[in-house]
């Protein structure tokens, strides 16, 4: 089995773990923002003394880092900060296993976002996927209620926007993160994506601090004395992020994206047994569907 399979499965776990408990800060004392702040501030200072350390440990040194290096890795910092807040903000218009299955579109969108800024290449078969995996979102971007609602309002939705939104900001974060990865020289795997991510919370911690003080004061605050929750939030977001970076450095974004959909099954579950949502039949279809675009994918490679 190669490396990047089981790498990239502990990454989807634990990005539903965090997602889980971003929605909990969410619905009770942070705001969007604080929620998606919490995973970059607890987070920062594990993946930097972590570098460090594992730098030490195998007496590597840190490789030198090109200017090229700082343009993959702000545009997929910030393309990450704006597609969290997406799907924290999803949560409160649709339940947890949609507002997921909605931010999994990245795997369509990264496709063709890593053939225009990297050159990757996935198989014909992709092609298949992405009518497959529209048509399951299309089929959940139909909201709740009465079925006598005017068509356009029932597919061009806030829920809609805001899902479609961070699969396109996720995946041009992922790209991004790959670009800035393969650029440094030096050092093995592991290392030189643990560096990329230390740079990178660095750079969204301190950008989201210096929204907040601006737009949202006191939010800080909140979110430092939300340190039981928030912190867990940093801990499987330091472990799912690392994950990521290193499945990104070793395969094609579009392929990592496509295992990572397991994330689906895994929020379902989170969804019914944890949050107590109901599923309806139809976005049980869609979700279906969707997952059946990732095996076509799986099975291209």
């Amino acid at each position: 089995m190669d490396a990047w399979i089981p790498v990239t499965l502990l990454a989807a776990t634990a990005q539903t773990a965090r997602f889980g408990l971003q929605k909990q800060l969410n619905a009770s004392v942070l705001s969007t923002a604080g929620a998606t702040f919490a995973r970059f501030v607890y987070s920062a200072p594990l993946v930097a003394v972590g570098v460090l350390i594992y730098a030490q440990m195998t007496g590597q040194t840190l490789p030198a880092i090109p200017p090229v290096f700082w343009a993959y890795a702000l545009a997929g910092g910030a393309s990450q900060i704006l597609a969290t807040m997406c799907v924290v903000a999803l949560f409160s218009h649709r339940n947890f296993a949609v507002g997921i299955t909605f931010k999994k579109t990245e795997v369509l969108m990264s496709v063709g976002v890593g053939m225009l800024v990297l050159g990757d290449r996935v198989a014909l078969a992709g092609l298949v996927a992405i009518v497959v995996g529209l048509i399951g979102t299309l089929i959940l971007s139909d909201p709740p209620g009465p079925s006598d609602q005017p068509w356009r309002r029932r597919i061009f939705n806030r829920a809609v926007g805001l899902g479609l939104a961070s699969g396109v900001l996720f995946a041009c974060s992922g790209v991004g993160y790959r670009g800035a990865s393969l650029s440094l020289d030096g050092g093995d795997v592991f290392l030189r994506a643990t560096l990329t991510l230390a740079c990178v919370t660095a750079a969204q911690s301190i950008a989201m601090a210096l929204y907040m003080r601006l737009r949202e004061p006191g939010e800080i605050t909140r979110v430092l004395r939300a340190w039981r929750i928030a912190g867990l939030v940093g801990i499987t977001s330091m472990i799912g992020s690392t994950c990521w970076f290193v499945a990104f450095t070793l395969q094609n974004v579009a392929y990592v994206n496509a295992l990572g959909q397991v994330e689906l099954l895994l929020s379902l579950a989170l969804s019914v047994f944890v949050f107590k949502e109901r599923i309806a039949p139809r976005e049980i279809l869609g979700g279906a569907l969707v997952t059946a675009s990732v095996l076509v994918l799986i099975l291209a490679i």
